[in-house]
């Protein structure tokens, strides 16, 4: 299964890197110190992390890049500019490129590390893969990197709340009033961002004359894999509402039948 991936997915990375080979292989030592720079971190945290699994290692990891990537894109979109809804498919900035680089190398050692350890499912690998390839896409163009570092602040501004949802239910304080926290901020930035906003940008995508063809094909399939995501967390979200009202229902009868009883016993 994992050569079969393999063997369609490099196709495309070849394809994409040919637009500008020059540009390509001046980036090839910034994507691969980033890449080197993760696993550094992931070693790091294995070692000072033993008696945790491996994959405590990889969401610490995660965290970091969510935290660093959140803060990084949202400069770039609100700061330094150019504004995405405005000026997609406009030449990257040096700025942009360093961040995207920066978040190939981790999405690169990510996906090395989920299909190793056969971690997660076809709709997280096929996730990872369109995000390396429109960071590759936009690297390879030199353009397209102002949307796709939007989509970037997009998909990770929820990142960080579900690696603190594992941590929680790992250490055993998921069930409780700050998992519940959580999970309401994690549902409400997803749908409002990834969904919402995501929705608005896609718009402007598809209607501006600038982005390349593929480029908007691409941001047709990373949105919808963002709605892929948005059924199951909904799904997630109506179960555990349900689990909650009726666990309200049986404590508020179980207190009113509690009060009837004393009631009862004063007379």
């Amino acid at each position: 299964l994992t050569q079969c991936y393999f063997l369609r997915v490099y196709p495309l990375f070849f394809w994409f890197w040919s637009f500008h080979p020059r540009m390509a292989l001046a980036l090839c030592p910034q994507v691969l110190c980033s890449l080197g720079g993760w696993l550094s971190l992931y070693i790091s945290f294995c070692r000072l992390n033993k008696h945790r699994s491996y994959e405590w290692s990889c969401r610490m990891v995660t965290f970091t890049h969510g935290v660093l990537s959140i803060g990084l894109s949202a400069y770039i979109g609100f700061i330094d500019g150019p504004w995405p809804f405005t000026h997609p498919g406009s030449p990257n900035t040096p700025l942009q490129v360093h961040v995207l680089c920066l978040t190939l190398g981790y999405f690169i050692f990510d996906l090395g590390w989920c299909i190793y350890f056969q971690s997660e499912g076809a709709l997280m690998l096929a996730h990872h893969t369109l995000s390396i390839l429109g960071i590759i896409m936009a690297l390879a163009l030199g353009e397209s990197g102002t949307e796709v570092n939007a989509v970037l602040f997009g998909s990770e501004i929820t990142n960080p709340l579900l690696q603190m949802r594992w941590f929680l239910r790992e250490t055993g304080h998921y069930h409780g009033f700050t998992g519940d926290v959580v999970d309401f901020l994690f549902v409400a930035l997803f749908t409002g961002v990834r969904i919402g906003v995501g929705a608005r940008l896609l718009f402007c995508e598809m209607v501006s004359p600038k982005p390349r063809w593929f480029v908007k094909v691409g941001g047709v399939a990373m949105y919808a894999v963002s709605w892929c995501f948005m059924f199951s967390i909904w799904r997630f979200a109506w179960r555990k509402s349900i689990k909650k009202y009726h666990a309200w229902r049986s404590r508020w009868s179980e207190e009113r039948q509690r009060k009837r009883n004393g009631h009862l016993k004063t007379h």
